[in-house]
C-alpha cells in the first residue's frame, strides 16, 4: 500500500466518543475490539471528515453524542487539516483554518472513500431507497457535478411537493417547479445511467475475482417512468395533488443486480448475493481509482465473519494495493500470516473510548 493521506484524527462529541485522539498509521490499520466499543463509529468519523457523508445515516444530527448540541472532527492529512463542526443543522467547514464557502470547496481534492460492511447485502435485498442512497454516495465522488445536480433536484422537488400539499395552489408556480424539477431530474438520471454503465465492467472483473469463475451478471437502471419526466409529472398532476407528493422522478428510481439474467434478490443463493454485493463495492473502488487517478480510502467494517475462507482470501487479494485500508473486527483468527492485512497493517485495540497499539 502507498502512504496514506491520513495522519491524525481528533473527535469531540461524535456518537459514543466524548473525545478521541489517534495518530493514524501510513498504510491504514486493523482495529480490534469487542462489540459496542465504537469501531464502526471510528471509521464513520474518518469517512465523514473526507466526504461530508455517512454510509450509515443521511442525518448529521444522529452523529451527535447523546445530550450534546454539536460535534467536531479534526482530520490531518499530508496536504491539509480538515475541520468539521456541526451545530444546529449547520456545518462549519474549514481547510487549514480557512473557512470554506461551500461543501464543494471543502470536498475539492479530498480523497474518495469506499465502505464495506455487513449492511452491503441491502443493495441486493433492501428497498429502492437504500440502493439510491448508495448510488448517491458514490456519484459525487465520481463526478463533482453529481452533488450539485442532486442538490438542485432535491430543492425543486421539495418546492413542488410543498405546493402540492396546499389547498389552493398557484398553477403558474406549480408549472414552474414541475419544469425545474424535471430539468434537473433528467440531468441527474443521465448522470446515474452513465455511472451505472461505467460500473458494469468493473463489476464483472471484481465478481470474477471473488467468485473464482465467470458468471453472467448485470446491472441495470430502472427509472420510475420511461416517459420524458416533465410529461410524466404533468400527466400525474391530479394524483400527485391527491397524494401530496411527486410520484415520478429520480427520487423514485431504482437499479437492479442480475445474475443469469434474473434478479439476484429473488433468485440468487445466499452465497451469490453476498459475492455480488461485495463485488459491487470493489467495483466502486476500481472505478474511482480509474476516474480520479487517486486511490480511494477503504473502510472495511467487520465483514469477515460473513465470508467463507475462499471469498475472504479472494477479497483481500482484490483490494487495491495503492489504497489505505481501515479494517475493524472483533477477532482476527480469520487472518493468516502472509495476507495483505497481516503483512502491512498495524494493529490497534479500541476499548473504553481509547485506541492503543494492540499487544
Amino acid at each position: 500500500m502507498s502512504v496514506s493521506l491520513l495522519q491524525s484524527l481528533r473527535l469531540h462529541n461524535f456518537r459514543c466518543f466524548a473525545s478521541l485522539d489517534w495518530s493514524i498509521p501510513a498504510r491504514g490499520a486493523l482495529i480490534l475490539g469487542d462489540n459496542a466499543q465504537g469501531k464502526t463509529t471510528l471509521l464513520e468519523a474518518l469517512c465523514f471528515a473526507l466526504r461530508l457523508d455517512s454510509p450509515r445515516t443521511a442525518r448529521a444530527d444522529t452523529l451527535l453524542r447523546h445530550g450534546s448540541q454539536r460535534f467536531g472532527i479534526l482530520l490531518a492529512t499530508h496536504r491539509e487539516t480538515r475541520r468539521v463542526v456541526w451545530e444546529a443543522g449547520r456545518a462549519d467547514l474549514r481547510l487549514d483554518d480557512s473557512p470554506c464557502s461551500s461543501p464543494a470547496e471543502y470536498l475539492a481534492g479530498a480523497p474518495s472513500a469506499v465502505w464495506f460492511g455487513n449492511g452491503d447485502i441491502a443493495v441486493i435485498r433492501g428497498n429502492a431507497e437504500e440502493r439510491r442512497r448508495r448510488l448517491d454516495f458514490l456519484g459525487p465522488q465520481w463526478h463533482p457535478g453529481y452533488r450539485s445536480e442532486l442538490a438542485r433536484y432535491r430543492h425543486a422537488l421539495r418546492s413542488r411537493n410543498a405546493l402540492l400539499k396546499q389547498r389552493r395552489t398557484d398553477p403558474a408556480a406549480l408549472r414552474t417547479y414541475t419544469r425545474t424539477a424535471a430539468e434537473y431530474g433528467e440531468r441527474l438520471v443521465g448522470m446515474r445511467r452513465r455511472l451505472i454503465d461505467l460500473l458494469l465492467p468493473h463489476l464483472h472483473a471484481a465478481h470474477r475475482r471473488i467468485a473464482g469463475r465467470e458468471e453472467p451478471i448485470g446491472l441495470i437502471y430502472r427509472p420510475s417512468t420511461e416517459r420524458p419526466l416533465e410529461e410524466a409529472m404533468n400527466a400525474s398532476l391530479d394524483e400527485d395533488r391527491r397524494l401530496g407528493f411527486t410520484r415520478y422522478g429520480p427520487h423514485r428510481d431504482d437499479f437492479a443486480l442480475l445474475i443469469h439474467g434474473v434478479a439476484a434478490a429473488e433468485f440468487g443463493s445466499e452465497g451469490q448475493q453476498r459475492t455480488l454485493a461485495l463485488a459491487l463495492q470493489l467495483a466502486h473502488a476500481s472505478l474511482l481509482m480509474e476516474e480520479t487517478g487517486m486511490p480511494p480510502v477503504l473502510f472495511i467494517d467487520d465483514i469477515f465473519g460473513e465470508l467463507d475462507p475462499s471469498r475472504r482470501r479472494a477479497f483481500l487479494a482484490a483490494l487495491p494495493a495503492e489504497s489505505a485500508a481501515f479494517i475493524t473486527t472483533t477477532r482476527d483468527d480469520w487472518n493468516t500470516p502472509g495476507t495483505p492485512v497481516e503483512a502491512q497493517l498495524d494493529r490497534f485495540l479500541l476499548a473504553e473510548g481509547r485506541i492503543l497499539p494492540a499487544p
